[in-house]
């Protein structure tokens, strides 16, 4: 019987990929940058040196580094270099982002219905806990769970284990709900742990999903 419904966090509770989307355009144009491929340049570059850090390759830090680097092409800046250039991104990257309006709804039906609403991240530990209380989310939460301190995060196998480990759950009694086909369905498909496919864009209308958290369902 399930006991409690864990969450992803961006795509799946705030939105943020058009948030970043916006954000380096203008960004970007501020280095002189003004392409028409920039925010999907930006995607890939970002998406690539993400995984290194889910991998634990690369530190949090270190990912942005790379990340600014290798976009504005100044493979020569310092760390602190790097450091005050990304700022220059993160700040509009963090004014665009936006609550969907059934997050809230769906966390307080889960508790309504005496299960656990818990969030399970890939991100950083102290960012994630700074969206969540700008969208007053903590407060709608049994617990947040972030895969930073683990070996690697979702799906490695290893993410899911501690983090039902750390909530006290097996894996039949714990459902995960996120965006991302691979690191939330299948990684906890992986390690026999039910789960739902949030498809808010309509990328996989051939696979069993919802679109709305709206239609989410124990």
């Amino acid at each position: 019987m399930i006991q409690a419904v864990l969450f992803d966090l961006d795509g799946t509770l705030v939105e943020q990929e058009q948030a970043a989307a916006r954000a380096v355009v203008e960004w970007a144009a501020e280095h002189g940058d003004i392409g028409a491929d920039v925010a999907v340049r930006w995607a890939r570059i970002s998406g690539r040196h993400y995984g290194r850090y889910q991998r634990r390759e690369l530190t949090f830090a270190e990912q942005r580094r790379v990340r600014v680097r290798e976009f504005l092409r100044v493979p020569e800046a310092t760390d602190a270099e790097a450091d005050a250039l990304f700022e220059g991104y993160v700040w509009r990257y963090e004014a665009g982002w936006s609550m969907y309006d059934d997050a809230v709804p769906a966390l307080r039906r889960v508790r309504a219905a005496g299960l656990r609403a818990i969030v399970f991240t890939n991100g950083n530990t102290a960012h994630q806990t700074y969206k969540l209380g700008r969208f007053g989310l903590l407060d709608e939460l049994d617990e947040f769970i972030s895969a930073e301190d683990f070996p690697a995060g979702k799906p490695d196998p290893r993410a899911f284990e501690l983090a039902l480990a750390q909530a006290g759950l097996r894996a039949d009694e714990a459902l995960m709900v996120g965006d991302s086909l691979e690191n939330d369905v299948q990684g906890a498909q992986a390690v026999g742990m039910p789960a739902v496919l949030l498809d808010r864009l309509d990328h996989h209308p051939q696979l069993p999903r919802i679109t709305s958290l709206a239609a989410l369902a124990w």
